[in-house]
């Protein structure tokens, strides 16, 4: 068991299908945790760590996060934020059936469900204006009844349109069914997650999908915003990820169990996507994740 596995939160949805919650700083109700529900979350104040799955990076005001069913996640204000805050987080929990039932009644609401399916795992909404993100928050905590509805659809829409969606974590990012291009593509990701250790190029990856290698690295990037290479390495980062702070292994053991040949080359891949190096991320996650905690060096 990981040493910070996350805490499970329950919601209770029985008497509405959306959940608006607001909270300030220092409080209880910030913790590595996760649920079964989607959740948006805007910083309104303060300056410090994400924590989203295996993404480490800084949040300031006005930034806007939606998480994936039971993909742990935490915000963390920095300690130079001595002074408690009324309010420095407004959050809209909800889950997948509500938002599917709907584009299944209403088919044009069913380019939204793309949205869903990429918050799996994690999306900052980059650029996105923070007074609308707020008005938009305001406008779900303020409405009852189908009003409440409307506004949390109307918000959902803006966000499926907003251009700029960057992904955290590194996750199975497509679950498609059938026959399709996307489903190939699918099996090859799951493959790639299930054997990151293992060598594979992109042309047995393109034998796996039943295509040429043109038409594989085409389709590859398309459904996942990746080559295949840079997939490949992202999937062994952030299962490295996972045995920095879930054991006391040498960095040096934990790249070649990743599937990378030397330790040069999984340090230079790191940085790329961590932006900091195995040490750092390994001492920010025990530090801040478990306070009390040392790191281990």
């Amino acid at each position: 068991m990981s040493i910070i596995e996350p805490e499970i939160e329950k919601v209770d949805r029985s008497s509405r299908s959306i959940r608006y919650l607001e909270h300030g700083w220092p409080t209880d109700l910030c913790r590595w945790h996760a649920h079964e529900e989607y959740e948006l979350h805007l910083i309104v104040e303060t300056r410090g760590k994400a924590f989203v799955g295996d993404y480490i990076g800084d949040f300031k005001p006005g930034d806007l996060y939606m998480t994936g069913p039971n993909l742990p996640h935490n915000w963390i204000t920095d300690q130079v934020w001595s002074e408690s805050l009324e309010v420095r987080d407004m959050l809209i929990q909800f889950s997948h059936d509500s938002v599917e039932k709907l584009a299944d009644g209403f088919p044009e609401f069913s380019q939204v469900l793309h949205l869903l399916q990429l918050a799996q795992s994690g999306i900052i909404f980059e650029g996105f204006n923070p007074t609308f993100a707020k008005g938009h928050m305001e406008s779900v905590r303020d409405n009852k009844g189908a009003e409440r509805i409307l506004a949390f659809v109307r918000f959902l829409v803006r966000l499926n349109e907003h251009a700029e969606k960057k992904t955290l974590s590194v996750t199975k990012l497509i679950q498609p069914e059938g026959g399709s291009k996307q489903a190939r593509i699918a099996l090859v990701v799951d493959h790639v997650t299930d054997h990151f250790y293992e060598s594979i190029s992109v042309t047995q990856a393109a034998t796996m999908a039943n295509m040429t290698e043109i038409t594989f690295s085409r389709n590859f990037q398309a459904v996942t915003g990746h080559s295949f290479v840079d997939f490949l390495n992202r999937i062994r980062i952030g299962q490295a990820c996972a045995m920095l702070y879930a054991s006391d292994d040498q960095i040096t053991s934990i790249a070649q169990e990743a599937g990378f040949k030397n330790l040069a080359n999984f340090n230079r891949h790191f940085l790329k996507v961590k932006g900091m190096t195995p040490s750092e991320y390994r001492d920010t996650a025990r530090k801040d994740l478990i306070p009390g905690r040392e790191a281990s060096s």
